[in-house]
């Protein structure tokens, strides 16, 4: 009787799905990808739901070097075809997000992607004696397979525990038709991107507009964090500030009361103001308070363990569940890996995880070498290596501080070479000698640094000697030794276009740094 189980199953074909289903394609891995819906990227017909996406389409950059372009977009999914780029889909720095829903469905056709549409997961369970994972769809039909990977994203509101707060509109079904909003008193509860971007569209026509959250508006231009406020979305502080109406209630909304001709009576207590609460009355109330993974299809004995107040799955620095061996996760809800510091919950990083998730699938179910290249264990050699990768690599660029290339040292002679690893994960490659990892990351409370202000000095591009306190973007090498000794740390002097040229001043040091470690006592 012929056995029927894939090597693996993938649920859900949105933009981490689709690269997944790539990659297994080209390593011809028997899989299936399962779509709840007749395309892929259903997300994206709905969200954001002005339409508007976040994620900078930069077409033109100046440079001929697609690796170096990829810093530049953060739309396109990873592939060896130049024809599936974003790029060719929109020439709008921040697209529209039909464009995504149709780019996304060509990269399925034109990458012949195994996918089921119309099929939604509705139940996983996982056999006792076998270990396989068995995904019953809404049709009775169920899927086998030796490995699982959850892309599905994260579908469902994050709703705050507000008393009533059900009697509110939420972000997904408020209308988005400004006129529906004329002359009336809004309250938008959160203060992110969502939040924003919805009263954005409403301060032509509402007589008021109220942002209400408990902690501070982060600005992603000072944080680096893109889903913090991008400015793309922050014309209500502008009308803030300049006494327009509009306002930002920073406290607790403790209490929304919907009234008997449909008006609405909230409670907030203040963080910042002498009225331990007040009663504050609106005419619309639109929650915009985020998404969470939805754990509730799987059965008792393989449910993951979740993280970050349950919004999502707790995952190893392989991409696997914590406590389900073999069940892995892909895309926006690998973010519990650095939430809110990096780009995980975001294309331009998680398409990187992605690829390092099949790397390491490749590694530990069918023995394929992590892709690697051999080098001289000589400062020069691995200085030159150095200093050449991080002028030039995305994945480093846009996963910073998670992702990271690895020098393995095999005795004094020889050294390999590794792309990509989580930071996290041991280096796998087999070695007797120690290893240095090699990352992208911004400075020291870098995020409490106003980068506009002139006042705040920048450490000089020459001044090596001060390159650990910058606080922007530079590469960071570490030396790990052999019988988990702290690392050794050097930094590599920032630039003001984040280039690291062949200039002595970058490269001499980390010559040095080398020849310390790589060169016999």
């Amino acid at each position: 009787m012929p056995d029927n189980t894939l090597d693996y199953l993938v649920i859900g074909a949105g933009p981490a799905g689709l690269q997944l289903g790539y990659f297994l394609t080209r390593a011809d891995r028997s899989h299936l990808i399962l779509e709840a819906g007749p395309a892929p990227g259903m997300f994206f017909k709905t969200f954001p739901r002005h339409r508007t996406l976040i994620s900078i389409n930069k077409k033109y950059t100046g440079y001929d070097d697609p690796e170096l372009n990829l810093r530049m977009d953060w739309n396109s999914l990873l592939s060896d075809d130049p024809e599936l780029l974003f790029t060719r889909y929109s020439d709008r720095y921040f697209p529209h997000a039909d464009d995504m829903v149709r780019y996304l469905g060509d990269f399925a056709r034109a990458c012949d992607l195994p996918v089921v549409y119309d099929t939604r997961a509705v139940q996983i369970d996982r056999a006792a004696d076998t270990g396989v994972f068995q995904v019953a769809d809404q049709h009775g039909r169920t899927y086998e397979a030796r490995r699982l990977v959850v892309a599905t994203g994260v579908t469902q509101p994050n709703i705050p525990a507000i008393p009533s707060i059900e009697m509110a509109d939420g972000y997904g079904t408020a209308s988005i038709d400004p006129a529906d909003y004329i002359n009336q008193r809004v309250l938008i509860i959160g203060k992110g991107n969502s939040a924003f971007e919805t009263a954005d569209n409403l301060i032509e026509t509402a007589a008021v507009i109220h942002v209400a959250g408990p902690n501070s508006v982060r600005m992603a231009w000072r944080t680096h964090y893109v889903g913090h406020l991008r400015a793309v979305n922050n014309g209500l502080l502008d009308t803030y500030q300049l006494k327009s109406q509009n306002a930002l209630l920073d406290g607790d909304v403790k209490r929304v009361d919907r009234q008997a001709d449909g008006t609405y009576l909230v409670t907030v207590s203040f963080a910042r103001a002498n009225e331990v609460t007040k009663d504050i009355p609106y005419d619309r109330v639109i929650v915009c308070t985020g998404f969470r993974f939805d754990s509730s299809i799987f059965e008792a004995g393989c449910r993951p363990a979740l993280t970050i107040q349950d919004r999502f799955p707790a995952v190893t620095p392989a991409y696997e569940s914590t406590d389900v061996p073999d069940l892995y996760f892909a895309g926006t809800i690998t973010q519990s890996r650095d939430f809110k510091h990096g780009t995980s919950g975001f294309i331009h990083g998680f398409r990187y995880g992605v690829r390092a998730l099949h790397r390491i699938m490749e590694h530990r179910y069918h023995g394929v070498a992590w892709p690697s290249r051999e080098l001289p264990a000589t400062p020069e050699a691995l200085a030159a290596a150095v200093i050449e990768r991080v002028n030039r690599t995305s994945a480093l660029w846009q996963q910073f501080g998670l992702l990271g290339d690895v020098i393995v040292l095999d005795g004094q002679s020889a050294a390999r070479y590794l792309e990509e690893v989580p930071v996290d994960l041991d280096p796998p490659v087999p070695h007797d000698g120690g290893c240095f990892r090699i990352t992208l990351e911004y400075g020291p409370e870098h995020d409490q640094v106003d980068p506009f202000d002139i006042a705040v000095g920048r450490i000089r591009q020459n001044d090596a000697a001060r390159a650990a306190e910058g606080h922007y973007l530079h590469p960071v090498v570490r030396y790990h030794p052999l019988g988990g000794a702290p690392p050794v740390v050097h930094h590599i002097t920032e630039n003001l276009e984040n280039e690291w040229t062949s200039q002595e001043v970058h490269v001499e040091p980390l010559r040095v740094f080398f020849a310390r470690h790589v060169q016999p006592a």
